[in-house]
């Protein structure tokens, strides 16, 4: 088996005196997907920006690609791609202008800024500022810029919002499972995000109501997590 991308063990984290999450442990493979299900407000959001370093655990231990987190986060930043629920894009600057920023921060060669504007098919509205496009389109350069450095983990938070069938198949060789990329994903799609994981974690309040591989689950058990 290869090495483990993600160990999380007891995992938990508040607002306050709000537990966002409380308990959660788990362990994915390298190239694997998990997938995370549960309603508005179940902690998916803040398990994934704990993973991306940008929240501190409370408690429990988390490791993502064999760096202890928060204390190695320097070390992994660079490795992973974030797509969340925002596009993280400077609304006045341009897509072009946007992603060459981000590749100045990742010491990435400008030709790889055309090689994803290209794949997402933005290339021709590149250099319109951000204000001016379409969700869609914002989304479509939103993985461009998750993908740009190359990175081994990706955390994809609703990553098809916004995208109609089109531009699914564009960005799905980029952030899908042809990818080869170890991912985590949060979903409210049962059968969709089902047909993609290998390991998927359910939310329920912060805590976790299911844990399994996707080939001993259903859509069904998956969809009572929101009932």
């Amino acid at each position: 088996m290869s090495a483990a991308a993600v160990e999380v063990e007891g995992l938990a984290r508040h607002y306050g005196e709000r537990e966002a999450l409380s308990g959660v442990s788990l362990s994915l493979q390298s190239g694997q997907t998990l997938v995370v299900f549960g309603p508005n407000g179940a902690g998916k959001t803040t398990l994934l920006r704990i993973l991306a370093t940008l929240l501190r655990p409370h408690a429990g231990t988390v490791a993502v690609l064999g760096s202890s987190l928060p204390d190695d986060a320097w070390a992994v930043r660079g490795r992973i791609g974030l797509l969340g629920h925002e596009p993280l894009l400077y609304r006045e600057l341009t897509a072009r202008e946007n992603l060459r920023f981000h590749a100045r921060l990742h010491n990435v060669a400008a030709e790889r800024v055309e090689e994803v504007l290209g794949a997402v098919r933005m290339s021709d509205r590149a250099d319109e500022p951000m204000r001016t496009l379409s969700r869609g389109m914002a989304q479509r350069v939103a993985v461009a810029r998750a993908v740009l450095h190359d990175p081994e983990l990706l955390l994809l938070d609703e990553p098809r919002s916004n995208l109609d069938p089109a531009a699914i198949d564009l960005v799905d060789p980029l952030i899908g499972s042809s990818s080869g990329r170890t991912r985590v994903i949060c979903s409210h799609d049962p059968g969709g995000g089902l047909a993609e994981a290998d390991l998927v974690l359910g939310l329920r309040g912060g805590q976790p109501a299911l844990l399994g591989e996707a080939r001993d689950l259903d859509a069904d058990r998956i969809a009572g997590l929101y009932r």
